[in-house]
């Protein structure tokens, strides 16, 4: 009884030991096939977090040359992380608080939640705010005595 339950875990840690090795064997492909796949032109960023555009890819010594910003750099193929995808910057003027696009170019519009009932139009108008220069320094909300 003690022996069957050490060869079922020394087995359970083989099965789980072989789909690792696999899993890390197939990732170290991948990152190979990437690396000599590297043309010039294409952007990538190091292991460092240096960003930066590939200029030449010497494959003999497993060397690259970067250009990030004016400056030509020399690295090892293997300090090469991935290519860098250049993030979408998105303004929050752009977004409502949830992250949702807003329309573009239609005036802000007041709605009321009760229903019309007879079945008349209303007529919302767009006011902006101007303010003069003795109000610039008040805020709305505090009075001043003169």
């Amino acid at each position: 009884m003690e022996y069957t339950m050490l060869i079922v875990l020394i087995v359970l840690m083989g099965v789980m030991m072989f789909y690792s090795s696999r899993k890390a064997k197939k990732q170290q492909q991948e990152r190979q096939a990437f690396r000599t796949s590297l043309a010039p032109g294409t952007e990538v960023i190091t292991i460092g977090g240096l960003i930066g555009k590939v200029v030449e890819v010497d494959e003999q010594y497993e060397e690259i040359v970067l250009d990030s910003e004016e400056s030509l750099l020399r690295f090892s193929l293997q300090s090469v992380s991935r290519a860098y995808v250049r993030p979408a910057y998105v303004s929050d003027d752009d977004v409502d608080e949830n992250g949702n696009p807003l329309p573009k170019d239609e005036p802000a519009q007041i709605t009321s939640n009760e229903p019309e009932s007879d079945g008349s139009e209303t007529v919302v108008e767009e006011t902006s705010v101007v303010e003069t220069p003795e109000d610039a320094d008040s805020s709305p909300f505090e009075t001043q005595s003169k």
